[in-house]
């Protein structure tokens, strides 16, 4: 994984506490925007608006969309940190000033509370998902 491990230490200290007492304590939430800056709280909304759904083929692909607050719809890569808005181009990839976009981050927060959609798909579904999303990056 290529998050650092104080940020991976922190999403198990959070799914942790969400498995004990289904909330997630004051102290976890501090260093979720400590260490994920302004990233932070626009996530935690996207997770209380159970906005993260899980998208599975049968041959075990898996990738996550994620409706942005915007309403468009964005595919996200928890494998190799990648999300297909242009918030995570820019923060993210140019200017090095994230760690992650609110996305990805409420891809993460959503496995480890339990809070992601579930959707199967057939290898072409997932297919054409995949090439949506470049036809709209072209």
């Amino acid at each position: 994984s290529t998050l650092p491990a104080v940020a991976e230490e922190l999403l198990r200290e959070i799914k942790k506490a969400f498995q004990e007492t289904s909330q997630v304590p004051d102290d976890l939430l501090l260093g979720l925007k400590f260490i994920f800056g302004p990233s932070a709280v626009p996530a935690l909304d996207l997770v209380d608006q159970r906005s993260v759904t899980r998208v599975r083929s049968p041959s075990g692909r898996i990738l996550y969309q994620v409706l942005g607050s915007s309403g468009k719809l964005y595919t996200c890569y928890s494998s190799c940190h990648f999300c297909t808005c242009p918030a995570f181009g820019f923060s993210v990839l140019q200017k090095s000033e994230s760690l992650l976009c609110k996305h990805i981050l409420a891809v993460y927060l959503s496995q480890a509370m339990g809070a992601c959609q579930e959707l199967a798909v057939s290898e072409e579904q997932l297919t054409n998902i995949l090439l949506a999303e470049e036809e709209d990056e072209g």
